[in-house]
């Protein structure tokens, strides 16, 4: 009966992840092939260029989506929690410290490229999925910016609902999506099976030796058809690897080939077809059905990164490379899956601020696919360490595996770089501030806990520091947060100013460690440091959210405490700028105010509002 239920679970999660993982790849037949043979990389379009392309197509999809993600990168999972910084943080607490540092500058790159990515794909996604309707008509032309804004709206507003009731609404229409286009492929390649000799690299590399420097330009429009290969990675906490790798070998891979092929048997046929060949295979009494079919897919395309980018700011938040903002959890059953309010506003308003700018998806075409295609390079990098230092794997077959990766990842990556000046600032501008962000907060996080600790006191020191301050002893219990291994300097405050010491003192502190998860079971550690003085360390891992509340609860009977008589003492930092200070002034400012925009400790920790008591520290920075 369990096997059962844990086989329907299985089915309902690869429904859900068609729906949010697979969207953005799903769509890409819409515009990959016909991108080869447009633009300024133009080739001729004879049968032999057609299978040059379609064998290119096909073999980025085998290498780079089976071999590299499904096969590979997925199984470099943090406990089951994928993505740039999930691999960041499990290769980089693991063997050397030397290249501590690249890493870490590596994955804040990646992560803020993905962000970009996020922003333009629902974009473009949703443009070309407007812009389709001028195939029926072109009385809505006119109209299509304001269309897609209203679209994308309604998009960002429904993600609060979670990507359960997302992915059980999507899912099928992704399904039915996929068997047509994949129904239809096959009929048009069954005409025309000579397609079927694409399936050899010998017509890739044909197709180069021919084309020269254009059959290497059109790797920028091959890569269209990989595009969501990183949201399998970074979506992994939401559905689970087994679930998305059964709905890609058994629903989503089998369609995308036999549609490609089918698009490709077409342009053999009747080369005037490249005008849309997607939608050359259907007959003319289906094409408003398919038009509003792939307008629903394509809206649908935008959710796998827009997934991506939640996963991506909670790891990004417990690691402390940005501020602490709320996040929701929106399944009992995935922890993975969270919601962030703040992020999914920022990015519905650069979606709609792209749509208004570049109002149309030609334009904004240039833009698509460095942001991704340097996220993949950085996965490649990062992989690396994960054999070397996860699986032990000897540096020859590390280097022979990894390399032959970046072989493709750079290919696609360089040849992207020819659209920075169509567009493709966009991504590489907003990332570049994402990542100087996590950098300034990384380095005022630095420097706030060097002054913290200079000001510091060793437990050690704790006893003598009492009897030099204290006059009395006064009823009760009183909690004191510290953000390090050092006595909280709100406990120090509170003694130095008030000079008093309450009879029981615990002295607790949040650890967040390198895990997704950590074993409840091991959660809470407790030492004694004299006579009812405690110190309390309790664990959490980077993927989960702190409840103080239920902790102190557990413990209270174990450290023979009352919680009616209890307090909790929670230092603020009331952060001020150093104007005598000449260096960093930008960095400094930008500290402060990524400060201001924190979470509340209490919320973050969830600690009842009216038992805490709050002593500030004025600290210049």
């Amino acid at each position: 009966m369990l096997k059962q239920k844990d086989k329907s679970r299985q089915a309902a999660l690869a429904l859900g992840a068609l729906g949010v993982v697979f969207g953005d790849i799903g769509t890409s037949p819409l515009y990959a092939m016909k991108a080869c043979f447009s633009g300024h990389h133009a080739i001729a379009l004879n049968p032999a260029n057609v299978l040059g392309v379609l064998s290119l197509i096909i073999w980025a999809l085998l290498i780079v989506i089976c071999l590299k993600y499904v096969t590979f990168v997925m199984a470099a999972d943090n406990e089951g929690e994928g993505g740039i910084f999930a691999l960041y943080e499990l290769v980089s607490h693991e063997g050397q410290r030397r290249s501590a540092s690249f890493m870490l500058f590596a994955a804040m790159i990646g992560g803020a490229l993905l962000y970009g990515d996020g922003v333009i794909t629902p974009a473009i996604s949703v443009l070309s999925a407007i812009e389709g309707l001028d195939i029926a008509t072109t009385a809505a032309h006119q109209y299509t910016p304001y269309i897609a804004c209203t679209i994308l709206l309604a998009l960002f507003a429904f993600q609060s609902s979670g990507t359960d009731k997302i992915g059980s609404l999507f899912g099928p229409v992704m399904l039915i999506w996929f068997t047509v286009i994949g129904v239809f492929g096959l009929f048009s390649a069954i005409g025309n099976p000579v397609v079927l000799q694409a399936f050899s690299p010998y017509y890739a590399l044909n197709f180069f030796a021919e084309n020269g420097l254009a059959g290497t330009m059109v790797l920028g429009a091959v890569v269209l058809c990989v595009t969501g290969g990183e949201a399998l990675f970074a979506d992994m906490g939401h559905f689970g690897r087994r679930p998305i790798t059964l709905a890609w070998y058994f629903v989503a891979l089998p369609s995308l080939l036999l549609n490609y092929l089918g698009q490709g048997a077409i342009l053999i046929e009747n080369p005037e077809s490249i005008i849309n060949p997607f939608f050359s295979l259907f007959p003319k009494f289906l094409m408003l059905p398919m038009v509003a079919l792939a307008t629903f897919a394509a809206i649908i395309a935008s959710q796998a990164i827009i997934s991506g980018a939640f996963s991506l700011t909670a790891q990004a938040v417990h690691l402390g490379f940005i501020p602490r903002i709320r996040i929701l959890q929106t399944s009992e059953e995935n922890p993975g899956q969270v919601y962030v309010r703040s992020v999914n506003w920022v990015m519905a308003g650069l979606c709609i601020f792209l749509v208004l700018v570049f109002e149309g998806s030609e334009h904004l075409a240039g833009a698509y696919g460095i942001a991704i295609t340097g996220t993949m390079v950085i996965t490649t990098y990062l992989f690396w360490f994960y054999l070397r230092r996860i699986r032990k794997y000897p540096w020859i077959f590390a280097a022979i595996l990894t390399g032959f990766f970046a072989l493709f990842d750079l290919g696609f990556f360089i040849v992207n770089f020819t659209k920075i000046a169509g567009g493709g600032w966009f991504p590489i501008l907003l990332a570049g501030l994402i990542a100087y962000g996590m950098y300034v907060w990384i380095w005022g996080r630095s420097v706030l806990k060097e002054r913290l600790q200079a000001r510091g006191l060793e437990v050690s020191d704790l006893e003598s520091e009492i009897e030099k301050y204290m006059l009395a002893k006064v009823p009760g219990e009183a909690v004191f947060l510290s953000a390090s291994e050092f006595i909280p300097h709100a406990f120090l405050q509170h003694l130095r100013n008030n000079r008093v010491v309450h009879e029981k003192l615990v002295f607790l502190r949040v650890n967040t460690s390198s895990e997704p998860y950590f074993d409840s079971h091991k959660r809470i550690s407790l030492k004694t440091v004299e006579k009812n003085i405690y110190w309390m360390t309790v664990n959490y891992g980077f993927m989960e959210k702190p409840n103080l509340s239920l902790i102190l609860v557990q413990s209270w009977n174990q450290l023979g405490l009352s919680s009616a008589d209890s307090y909790f003492y929670i230092g603020r930092m009331l952060l001020r700028f150093n104007k005598d200070n000449k260096e960093h002034l930008l960095r400094r400012k930008i500290f402060i105010m990524l400060s201001s925009v924190s979470e509340d400790p209490l919320d973050y920790l969830r600690i009842p509002a009216d038992k805490v008591i709050t002593i500030g520290t004025a600290i210049k920075i």
